[in-house]
């Protein structure tokens, strides 16, 4: 087997652990070495090892998910969804052969409009979210069209489309719904919005969005996962399902609904413990 690792934080370079992973996969014959960038990868790579936490797992997919290869997250920081391995259990799952791939939906967005095109280095790939955020003090008039229907304006301070795999992340602190990850829809949801009888929305993963804004500074800024640019009043964001999704490795051990209790608490009760 012939494995990549990606490394953003440089403790983590520096930890034993990750050492020790390392010299036990080549011990394995395992064929084992550092991707940077995409022009990194070697032919007949099998997967990509993500060391680090949730960041690191997003910038991973960001250099290999549209050449098809998975993405197994190791888990060197804190919470963890979609880095939620030990060292240890990556090591035993990988001498045993024993994991599987599941698939999740990444998102596509363009820039539309003059001098949109000079900021396409950001683009066009997105693993938890694309949001619309205020850059200055005046509250944003957001203009949203769901396949060509036009909702009414959003006034807040941005917005933001989230998959079932961000649907725990940004999306989740702004009132968003948790999506199992396999769950086939993009969650709508309003960042501080001034009109307060507008609620996250579930639309399919199907849709086509178009997004522009006003605001009488003329400022906002459009993120994607960890990037993020300035934007103009004239531009508009265009966000649809890409045509290919994230492989991401799954172990055994490891579960959504397990991931949900033991770094949120979800459904912490003293009666559940009893």
């Amino acid at each position: 087997m012939k494995i990549g690792y990606f490394i953003l934080n440089e403790e983590v370079r520096k930890d034993a652990r990750k050492d020790a992973l390392l010299k036990d996969l080549e011990a394995a014959t395992f064929e084992v070495y550092e991707i940077r960038s995409k022009a990194d990868v070697r032919p007949e790579t099998d997967l990509v090892l993500s060391m680090g936490g949730d960041g690191t797992f997003l910038s991973a997919a960001h250099v290999v998910a549209d050449i098809g290869l998975p993405v197994l997250g190791v888990n060197f920081g804190r919470i963890g969804f979609l880095c939620e391995n030990r060292p240890e259990a990556v090591r035993e799952a990988l001498l045993q052969g024993d994991f599987s791939i599941e698939y999740r939906t990444v998102l596509n967005a363009t820039l539309k409009g003059p001098e949109a095109r000079k900021s396409i280095g950001l683009l066009p790939y997105s693993v938890n979210e694309v949001a619309l955020h205020r850059s200055g003090s005046s509250v944003l008039g957001i203009h949203v069209s769901i396949d060509g229907e036009p909702l009414p304006t959003y006034w807040a301070d941005g917005l933001l489309i989230a998959t079932p795999s961000g649907s725990t992340a940004y999306s989740l602190s702004v009132g968003g719904p948790i999506c199992m990850p396999d769950t086939k829809v993009l969650v709508m949801a309003p960042i501080s919005p001034h009109n307060l009888n507008v609620r996250p929305i579930v639309i399919p993963e199907s849709a086509k969005i178009d997004i522009s804004f006003e605001s009488r500074d003329g400022l906002a800024t459009m993120s994607m996962d960890n990037r993020s640019v300035e934007i103009q009043p004239d531009w508009t964001i265009h966000i649809e399902m890409a045509q290919f999704s994230l492989k991401r490795v799954r172990l055994p051990q490891s579960g959504f609904v397990k991931a949900l209790t033991s770094r949120l608490f979800w459904g912490e009760d003293v009666r559940n413990n009893e």
